[in-house]
């Protein structure tokens, strides 16, 4: 039957002339042979010509694949949106200007969807990514220090500086030896492989060493050295890469606060963003019980989340002693001199008050709150541990408060069963009912309360307010003394922190003395909408 195609005309024509071209006069045109065939070269089968074509598709392909990956390489941001833009995050907000996002924008897990983020814009969390390409200079191993919120922030360092000295991250071991003894893996805890996946754009991060080094790794035959605190990026090119690149291995033994909080490259200071807001996910186990807290507390109504530093290895570390009876100080002391890792040792916990350095008690905590102006039938979810001296000392909470609730008082004992001697999985609970309460309140500059107020600015600058310690130390023991009555306490408390609600502010930074400077993750200005 004969083949009709319409032209652009409208008239029909036939196509049986393509069944009489000799398909090797069409190749010879192409090779410069006026349309004959090349002299002396014999007649190709159909077949082959074919297999040229073929040939050559796939390695205009593979050429195309390449380009892409270059181009990634030297230019992140050309082809796909970057880790994080203001502008885009500015307008997200303003489609949802309440700073108190209802359940149904909650920053957990969606119930159609127990896996997602909701949290993270869709645009920056495409499952297609293309695999940074780039020559390796070796592997690097890290053993994080600390709890839950340090670990986290460190991890997020360490695969900044991975990205920095092109090196092939090994999956972060967690601590297990400290205070808290939990035995806990990575996986335990974070989601492995969307961990590697999300990051495999920045970086290369396999679970364990390949088998060729396990050997040594296992004889304890590798590099290993705790990098220099709060160092920048000419300290890690100019002194830690020469060592990667000697022996190929090498093995960071502690990892808390070993990266500067600004100066940085601002493409650097985003991915710690990106590690911390996208890749960091949480199981599904501890999302889907994180949910059913938050959906409990804001089935009732709006709530509060009171990080109560104020549990026995915190004073102890700390030497922070006031309200405690003699019998607790003592233990304290002993507490303290127990650990050889915690330096200090001699402490003057009053002076230490005065100057702001010490957790706010519950009894002072009490008496912020109130003076603040919080309703008494307000929820208050206690985002700690077991608070040393029990009920004794929180009673003057819960006279005040009559929706003082915890974990352990919403949850029945079989859901917290899985989670019972693994303090980093129970935090990571508090972690994801603190982000989404409508109003945090640290009574401690942890790390805790630094990274969920840095993670709170993030989703929009979430009500988070930083409690002065020192004055309120001063206005309390005023109160106390009768040199002020309640309403001028209460007045000088909100004046006070009227300013001090988590709202966008520039970061302090004191290059000369990082510790006194504010912290990159409670402020990481460069990842936030302005």
């Amino acid at each position: 039957m004969q083949t009709k195609a319409q032209p652009h005309g409208g008239k029909a024509f036939s196509l049986e002339w393509l069944q009489d071209v000799d398909i090797h006069v069409l190749e010879g045109q192409f090779n410069g042979a006026a349309g004959g065939r090349v002299p002396g070269r014999p007649p190709r089968s159909r077949l082959h010509v074919w297999l040229i074509r073929f040939s050559t598709s796939i390695l205009l392909w593979t050429c195309l694949v390449q380009l892409i990956a270059l181009a990634q390489l030297w230019r992140p941001h050309i082809l796909w949106p970057p880790c994080f833009d203001s502008r885009d995050l500015h307008n997200g907000n303003q489609k949802n200007p309440d700073p108190f996002p209802s359940s149904t924008s909650s920053t957990l897990a969606s119930s159609s969807d127990p896996h997602a983020t909701s949290f993270f814009p869709a645009s920056y969390r495409s499952a297609f990514r293309v695999p940074r390409i780039y020559k390796s200079n070796g592997y690097l191993m890290v053993s994080c220090n600390g709890g839950l919120n340090q670990m986290r922030s460190a991890i997020c360092d360490m695969v900044a500086i991975a990205r920095l000295l092109n090196l092939t991250l090994i999956v972060p071991e967690l601590d297990k030896t400290s205070f808290w003894a939990d035995q806990s893996e990575f996986g335990d805890i974070f989601e492995i492989d969307h961990f590697i996946q999300s990051l495999s754009d920045e970086v290369k991060i396999i679970k364990q060493l390949p088998s060729k080094f396990k050997e040594r790794a296992t004889a304890g035959a590798i590099m290993s050295m705790p990098p220099v605190s709060w160092s920048n990026e000419s300290y890690y090119l100019n002194q830690i890469l020469p060592l990667v690149k000697k022996h190929k291995i090498l093995h960071f033994s502690k990892t808390d606060t070993r990266l500067t909080n600004g100066g940085l490259p601002l493409e650097m200071q985003k991915l710690r963003c990106k590690v911390n807001f996208e890749a960091l996910k949480f199981t599904p186990r501890i999302q889907e019980l994180g949910h059913k807290l938050v959906h409990f507390l804001q089935s009732k109504g709006p709530f509060l989340v009171l990080h109560l530093r104020y549990e026995m290895d915190m004073l102890a570390f700390s030497g922070c002693t006031h309200g405690c009876t003699d019998a607790e100080t003592e233990e304290l002391t002993k507490m303290r001199y127990a650990y050889p890792w915690w330096k200090e040792k001699v402490i003057d916990s009053e002076q230490k008050r005065l100057d702001g350095f010490c957790p706010l008690t519950p009894e002072e905590t009490t008496l912020v709150l109130k003076a603040l102006g919080f309703d008494k039938e307000i929820q208050i979810y206690i985002a700690a541990g077991e608070i040393y001296g029990g009920d004794r000392r929180m009673a003057p909470l819960y006279d005040a408060f009559s929706n003082v609730v915890r974990k352990e008082t919403i949850l029945n004992a079989e859901d917290l069963r899985p989670f019972q001697n693994h303090s980093s999985q129970m935090a990571a609970l508090d972690y994801l009912v603190a982000l989404d309460s409508d109003v945090f309140v640290p009574t401690y500059d942890g790390n805790m309360a630094k990274v969920v107020e840095g993670h709170r600015r993030f989703l929009g600058y979430k009500k988070t307010i930083l409690l002065d310690r020192r004055r309120i130390v001063q206005l309390v023991d005023d109160f106390q003394r009768g040199s002020l009555n309640w309403d001028e306490f209460s007045l000088s408390i909100r004046e006070h922190h009227n300013q001090q609600m988590g709202a966008p502010r520039k970061r302090t930074e004191i290059p000369e003395r990082p510790k006194e400077e504010d912290y990159f993750y409670a402020n990481p200005e460069e990842c936030l909408s302005k």
